[in-house]
């Protein structure tokens, strides 16, 4: 049986632009995209925090240090400069491997910048 797992999470970036007429979907600072494990062009999940809007698109590296998180194309419809927006990464995984995944969660300053990546752990269930 396969799983779809969460793999990564970028965990409270700030939306700093929207380029309605682009090709593309969401601009991702280069060393968010590597903390958390994204490729350009990756399937993501975007969740935004201030209007509970959810949609699916693809990953695009913008330069590293740049703090860019740019919506694009239909995206940019979707969240306004300033929301606080969450950004998914999921993988599919046997179920053996599913019960070993551990997450990375990665937390942004103000600015976008990498403030720290942490794994969850896996929680021991009571009996």
């Amino acid at each position: 049986m396969q799983r779809l797992m969460l793999k990564s999470k970028i965990h409270g970036a700030t939306i700093t632009d929207k380029q309605l007429y682009y090709k593309g979907s969401i601009t991702l600072d280069k060393h968010l995209l590597k903390a958390a494990d994204i490729l350009p062009g990756e399937q993501v999940h975007v969740l935004n925090l201030n209007t509970g809007v959810r949609f699916i698109t693809y990953a695009i590296s913008a330069r590293a240090g740049s703090g860019a998180v740019v919506l694009n194309g239909p995206a940019a419809r979707l969240g306004e400069v300033g929301d606080k927006i969450i950004v998914l990464s999921y993988c599919q995984c046997e179920n053996n491997e599913a019960r070993k995944m551990k997450p990375s969660i990665v937390h942004v300053d103000d600015k976008n910048l990498l403030r720290s990546t942490t794994v969850v752990l896996k929680q021991k269930r009571k009996k």
